[in-house]
């Protein structure tokens, strides 16, 4: 996944990205609105984080630029303004999300996990693959029309899979995704394995395709070549 961070804070743009790289995101740097509009257009990214206030002009002109090209890039508005007439501007435009402010990096990655679930899975509350079918509401899942009963932690496992399919995930940004800032308090992953485990175990019950293959040394993998479907 290809992130844009468009801000100016040399330092927060920095600890943004070595956050999101460690979890095998590859991020890219604007430090301006001109730089940032030349970025645009010259590639896509799944996921812009854009300050509105850069100190060549109004990050919201950013918005326009892609509204205007019709372009499909997610986009999450990480600014110190709180007003609520900026929130309402940038939301108008087409930003998918705003955050402000100082917030934890654990908080900016969830809001980007559920940023590309939207746009991944069409905002279709019920997601198909293949023999799964899974309702994104109801939190509840079907293997060849067998039910599957998940925990909450199993349930928000496999999304991220299927979220991340054919993506190598470490077992540190499992560990993450799980427990969000705790992650780092604790000795081992050993409970990212359990998890993972018992979840391969539950789908291949019911009758699903092993699509979660181990990676030795680095993670796992959600492993298919077929499109999502929903």
């Amino acid at each position: 996944m290809k992130i844009l961070i468009i801000e100016d804070e040399e330092e927060l743009a920095k600890g943004i990205a070595t956050y999101l790289c460690e979890q095998q995101y590859l991020c890219e740097f604007a430090n301006s609105l001109h730089d940032a509009l030349d970025k645009i257009q010259l590639f896509q990214y799944d996921c812009i984080l854009l300050d509105i206030g850069l100190p060549d002009g109004n990050g919201l002109r950013l918005l326009e630029e892609l509204k205007k090209d019709n372009k499909q890039d997610g986009v999450i508005i990480i600014s110190a303004k709180n007003a609520v007439d900026d929130k309402i501007a940038g939301l108008q435009l087409g930003a998918d999300d705003y955050l402000t402010k100082p917030f934890h990096l654990s908080e900016l990655a969830a809001r980007i996990y559920s940023l590309m679930r939207r746009k991944q899975f069409n905002n279709s509350n019920v997601v198909s693959v293949n023999e799964i079918q899974i309702d994104l509401l109801a939190k509840t899942v079907l293997a060849n029309n067998n039910p599957v009963i998940l925990t909450k932690k199993e349930f928000d496992l496999l999304m991220f899979f299927i979220g991340n399919k054919n993506r190598v995930i470490s077992k540190s940004t499992l560990a993450e995704h799980l427990s969000g800032d705790i992650a780092d308090m604790l000795d081992n992953h050993d409970f990212v394995y359990a998890h993972v485990k018992n979840l391969k175990k539950k789908l291949q019950d019911a009758g699903a395709y092993p699509y979660i293959k181990t990676v030795y040394g680095t993670g796992y993998k959600w492993e298919h070549q077929s499109d999502i479907s929903t």
